[in-house]
């Protein structure tokens, strides 16, 4: 007898006996998920408190995730006005050029910064008159570009008045202005200038008096009651601007949620974010035990980004080249994170875990305008660089970079500089390093100097820290892109 023919009979005896008991007949078989889940039954006490904790846990992660990039600009500002004050009339600039004591996600040490944190909630529409051949852009706190400023933005590098409109302004634009509307009330103003080749080197004074004709005021705002600029001095100032590592990052989270407005976050974020109870206007009181899983959240999540990074894209969307280790942080997506078909989480969550400010300039391929950064965790033969070890980096002649090129080393895990004797882990175009006869550059990096190195060719590292190497190239030219012109991989001295 076929074991189907035996089932049938099993059934039939089953639901004569249910009939002969006065119970009622039910079929044997169930759904898929009625099996599944304790025969259709509720789960236990203790299984179902564990899993509402697990699944509290896994959102916390995801709003890590999500918010990370807010996070990372808001530990900019705190930082900054806690060193050089708040205003829409202050503006730091590092005159001296910005070394390993500024605790930022990779700073670029061979331009100079400067940039400040707007409130249009209590300022209203602001005027900003940008400089000419400003390399700068404005961003909303979640870091979407609200426009380029300079050769790629509006005023082609030629300086320009530009209207940032609050995201709830109804009001008429004036003329004569580049007006854009942010989706956040806080805006971040990020201005680089150019040093001009010195004597000796970079000669920052042209490119800080450039940055100090910067000019914020409010638009409504009659003249006499404008407050003059303010320009602090914030080279050589011991500042942390780096995002939260600990429960701060939930209550600073929040305070911004409250502050603006919904419409700022993607709906799929807010539900992500009301599922650990931070919802806009309403109290976030979250019980012992979920102060132990955001806090284990906001421990863990980083962990899981830079596990990320360091396995790599199976797609490899990121590598720069087929026969070289470098690679591109926007893995060949967009300024705004797209690809083709989707939204790349993953790949932002890993840029702003070191990095900040992202722009349609860093990402398009225009031609000596815009800036490439292709980058490098590893060596010529596929190992992590480690500050122990030394190294050397071949540059061929004439990088394709019609402004100037620079070499910079950062910590892995956040993107700062590595803290050496050295204080600027950097070397750029205008520095006076050695050349070989071809006009190509040897550039050597590790914890001490290698005999053969020249002094103004070496970069320190700290020993028994990973590393990587940035490699800029601002106002990229046609070698870069077509690839008759590649770095060297960084090879490991023996």
């Amino acid at each position: 007898m076929s074991p189907f023919i035996c089932r049938r009979i099993a059934i039939a005896v089953l639901v004569a006996m249910g009939a002969g008991l006065g119970l009622p007949a039910f079929a044997a078989d169930a759904p898929p998920l009625v099996k599944q889940i304790n025969n259709g039954n509720w789960l236990p006490q203790k299984e179902a408190e564990q899993l509402r904790d697990d699944l509290y846990y896994s959102n916390a992660i995801q709003a890590y995730i999500q918010t990370l990039p807010v996070l990372n600009t808001i530990g900019l500002r705190d930082g900054s006005e806690a060193a050089f004050g708040a205003g829409y009339n202050v503006l730091p600039i590092w005159k001296e050029r910005m070394d390993s004591r500024a605790w930022v996600p990779t700073p670029n040490a061979d331009v100079i910064y400067s940039m400040s944190y707007l409130d249009l909630k209590k300022t209203g529409p602001l005027v900003v008159s940008a400089p000419a051949n400003v390399i700068g852009m404005f961003t909303d706190f979640y870091q979407r570009t609200i426009t380029d400023v300079g050769a790629i933005g509006p005023d082609r590098a030629r300086g320009g008045l530009y209207l940032l409109l609050p995201p709830d302004y109804t009001g008429q634009i004036p003329q004569g202005y580049f007006a854009f509307k942010s989706s956040t009330y806080n805006v971040f103003l990020f201005f680089r200038t150019i040093m001009k080749k010195g004597e000796n080197g970079p000669d920052p004074a042209p490119a800080v008096a450039l940055a100090e004709t910067t000019r914020v005021y409010p638009l409504f705002t009659p003249e006499k009651d404008i407050k003059p600029m303010v320009f602090p001095d914030a080279s050589g100032k011991r500042v942390n601007m780096m995002y939260p590592t600990d429960f701060a990052f939930w209550t600073k989270l929040k305070t911004y949620v409250d502050y603006e407005p919904s419409s700022s976050f993607d709906p799929v974020t807010t539900g992500v974010l009301a599922s650990v109870g931070i919802v806009k206007g309403q109290p976030f009181n979250p019980t012992d035990k979920q102060k132990q899983l955001l806090q284990k959240a906001v421990e863990t999540a980083p962990k899981m980004i830079l596990a990320s990074r360091q396995l790599g894209r199976p797609d490899q969307r990121n590598r720069y080249y087929k026969d070289r280790q470098y690679e591109n942080t926007w893995a060949g997506g967009t300024a705004e994170w797209l690809q083709d078909g989707y939204f790349d989480v993953a790949q932002r969550a890993a840029y702003f875990q070191i990095a900040y400010s992202t722009a349609p300039a860093m990402v398009m391929h225009t031609l000596d305008q815009g800036s490439k950064y292709p980058f490098t965790l590893r060596d010529a033969d596929g190992n992590f660089l480690n500050g122990s070890s030394s190294y050397r980096l071949h540059l061929p002649p004439n990088p394709p970079a019609r402004l100037f090129w620079a070499v910079t080393l950062y910590n892995i895990t956040d993107g700062t500089m590595p803290e050496t004797p050295q204080l600027m882990p950097s070397l750029n175009g205008f520095n006076k390093v050695k050349t070989n006869d071809d006009g190509s550059i040897d550039l050597y990096i590790g914890p001490n100097k290698p005999a053969e190195a020249a002094d103004t060719n070496f970069l320190q590292t700290v020993p028994g820290r990973n590393f990587l190497v940035a490699l800029r190239l601002y106002g990229t030219g046609t070698e870069f892109f077509d690839q008759s012109w590649k770095p060297d991989d960084v090879v490991k001295l023996k």
